[in-house]
């Protein structure tokens, strides 16, 4: 204990470590544990140990006078070592606070790190103390640069953008030298302005909770570059800091400078498990504390592995229930952001490892609580396991990442699938969620994401290609549903070359034209390539960085993006609130009809012809349901959206009359840019030839 300080009893919560009345407050829940240590850590490695007396509802606390923020710390827990019963407690090893908002150092030594001797599951407690070989946490003061105006973009008016805070700007040119790859880079004003002028609203960082290598990448040599390996779910990622120490003023000022622009953060979230693996990882933190009061176990001891990461979360746990809660709050209201992506969160609705539920405490305690209750909430609805694919079953408050989308826009362009299930993804998916009280705009619609094939592989390779990731090509799905246009990869072939891009304009036409909220990949709009790698989680190089020297192709779909989302953003009957439901409006119409080529509404039997490849799209916009800012109704004109994934080119014959007077091309799939190749407009009942496999949107004036 340092010189003349005093150890007072503190109190159990807030838990963590909290500078107060001249010094540091720490409390941290270790229920098994018969003694609880604070360890104290000069700049010179040197331990300075002191016991907690106090134990308050399974919580160890006390107040250390005399220490001050940037103390580095670690805990060391006294107890049972049982694996048989899940317990492994250890104080040879020293450990992370599970409330950390600063950690420092790496795992250096997975050896010394490994609570156990031997066999994991029969061999004894290992003796080697890890202090020196495993990251500390540091104690911290709250504050620090304001993080602006929360933008609180209505739901239905968001465009989600997904970037990865290292891999967006570490190339950037425009970026500063010692900025790149870091949390200032992404708040630096070029790459502002390129989010501003996309028209994305929203961005989702990809993992910034301070995360770990696991054991078998350290093993390797290699790193998790996409950060889904988390350690302490309180602390910035100190790996995105352009100043070591600083990463959390630096995330707050990233913030600020989003909102300052009008665009909300998001943050990808990973409560699922932890960077501590199975039996056989390393003892970093909740293992040493209490294993079975964060971890899933079955019987003998063994880790639950319902993820494919080693272990399991206890979402059924209060005292996980409580952390996760207490992190969530955190970041919302000390570091911004505006709301969540929950990685795999069905396994947050299945307590115990049973069936998932959407009421379970974990996911009633997210959305009741007064805070949280107003972040966007987006879950992506499934683990590793088949009882965990869950699209559709969450509650009223989540939005979902809508996988049935994405599987069916991809069929559907490269002519695997007809148009039936495709009206309903067009529409908002009104069959996944319009029965238990949600609206369309919870549909988060995408066609690509991190994991998987950028926009631009999707439409160059039928295979993955993920040599380089040293597992020999086994890692990664092989159902990508992707077309390579008649060649594998790279080609000179000017027909493939320009059937490639014209895919690619219609994948993220749909996107940007379906009901619903959709979410981009970062970089698509600049025809970024990972050469077929759909799982480059450890590539932390050109592979995974964004390329910002665009090729005439990356500079035509940037192009395209821009017009196309500029026009989502002017036109709320393309982003409406409520799902379509057959309503006659003002214009006489129903508020959406159903097309076929000869200009005839769809028939019931039409639906069952799986060889079509042809619907047509009308929407009434004289009653969106969208409405202003200030809630009141606004109106648009109506819309007519034509889709064609046949080979060959097709004429059709537009609407009747009594759908409007004159059609007016807005966006064409078969030029570079989008725009018309067919200026002007068409008469009510007129003939229209669309190219091959194409999309045409057409504007009918009110």
């Amino acid at each position: 204990m340092p010189a003349d300080s005093i150890l007072l009893a503190g109190r159990p919560f807030p838990l963590g470590a909290h500078p107060e009345a001249g010094g540091v407050r720490f409390a941290v829940s270790a229920p098994p544990a018969e003694a609880v240590e604070v360890c104290l850590i000069s700049e010179d490695g040197t331990e300075e140990r002191v016991e907690l007396t106090e134990r308050t509802f399974g919580v160890w606390h006390g107040l250390i006078s005399g220490v001050t923020p940037g103390q580095r710390y670690g805990y060391r827990v006294h107890g049972p070592y049982d694996p048989s019963r899940g317990l492994r407690c250890n104080p040879a090893k020293i450990l992370v606070d599970p409330y950390a908002t600063r950690i420092t150092g790496a795992l250096t030594d997975l050896d010394a790190a490994l609570g156990y001797v031997g066999d994991p599951m029969h061999g004894g407690p290992s003796t080697v103390d890890s202090l020196g070989s495993v990251p500390l946490s540091v104690v911290t003061s709250p504050g620090g640069p304001d993080t602006g105006v929360k933008p609180e973009v209505p739901f239905e008016e968001a465009v989600v953008y997904e970037l990865h805070v290292k891999g967006f700007t570490q190339r950037h040119p425009g970026v500063p030298q010692h900025l790149r790859g870091t949390y200032l880079g992404l708040a630096h004003p070029a790459v502002v302005e390129h989010l501003v002028r996309l028209g994305v609203t929203t961005v989702e960082l990809l993992p910034v909770q301070a995360f770990l290598d696991e054991p078998s990448l350290v093993e390797a040599g290699r790193h998790n570059y996409w950060g889904y390996s988390p350690l302490a779910w309180f602390a910035p990622h100190p790996g995105y800091a352009s100043e070591p120490g600083r990463e959390v003023e630096e995330f707050r000022t990233m913030v600020s400078a989003l909102h300052s622009a009008g665009i909300e953060v998001l943050i990808d979230v990973v409560y699922n498990h932890t960077c501590e693996g199975g039996p056989d990882g390393p003892t970093l933190s909740y293992r040493g504390f209490d294993a079975p009061g964060y971890y899933l176990h079955i019987e003998g001891g063994g880790t639950l592995d319902i993820t494919g990461c080693g272990n399991t979360t206890e979402a059924g746990s209060p005292q996980f229930v409580r952390l996760v809660t207490d992190s969530l709050r955190y970041w919302t209201t000390e570091l911004g952001v505006d709301g969540f992506r929950f990685d795999l969160a069905s396994t947050l609705g299945r307590p115990g490892g049973r069936g998932f539920d959407r009421a379970s405490a974990m996911l009633t305690a997210i959305t009741t609580d007064p805070v949280l209750s107003r972040c966007k909430l987006i879950a992506e609805p499934w683990d590793a396991t088949g009882d965990g694919y869950r699209v559709g079953d969450f509650g009223v408050q989540w939005a979902e990442w809508n996988g049935r989308y994405r599987d069916t826009v991809r069929d559907y362009w490269r002519g695997a699938t007809s148009v039936r299930d495709l009206a309903y993804r067009l529409s908002g998916s009104s069959d996944l969620y319009s029965d238990d009280l949600r609206r369309p705009w919870q549909s988060i619609n995408f066609v690509t994401a991190h994991d998987g094939f950028t926009l631009r592989d999707l439409v160059s390779y039928n295979d993955k290609h993920n040599e380089d990731n040293g597992e020999d090509n086994r890692d990664g799905t092989n159902d990508n549903r992707s077309w390579n246009c008649g060649a594998e990869g790279g080609t000179d072939d000017a027909e493939v070359l320009a059937l490639r891009a014209r895919q690619a304009r219609n994948l993220f036409a749909t996107l940007l034209l379906s009901t619903g909220t959709p979410m981009l990949t970062a970089g698509d709009e600049l025809w970024r390539t990972q050469l077929g790698n759909n799982n480059a989680y450890c590539l932390d190089d050109e592979t995974s960085w964004v390329d910002w020297e665009l090729s005439p192709e990356g500079e035509s779909m940037l192009a395209f993006a821009r017009r196309v989302i500029a026009l989502r953003a002017t036109s709320p009957a393309l982003r409406q609130p409520a799902f379509f439901d057959g309503r006659t409006t003002p214009s006489g119409a129903p508020d959406l009809v159903w097309f076929r080529p000869d200009g005839e509404e769809m028939a019931e039997t039409d639906w069952f012809d799986d060889g079509r490849r042809f619907l047509g799209m009308w929407i009434d916009g004289s009653t969106s349901l969208s409405r202003s800012r200030d809630g009141e109704l606004v109106s648009d004109d109506s819309w007519l959206l034509l889709v064609h994934a046949g080979d060959e080119p097709l004429e059709v014959t537009l609407p009747g009359a009594e759908y409007g007077g004159r059609y007016e091309p807005v966006v064409d799939t078969t030029t570079a840019d989008g725009s018309p190749a067919t200026p002007g407009s068409f008469a009510a009942g007129a003939p229209l030839v669309l190219g091959g496999r194409s999309l045409m949107l057409l504007r009918v004036p009110g």
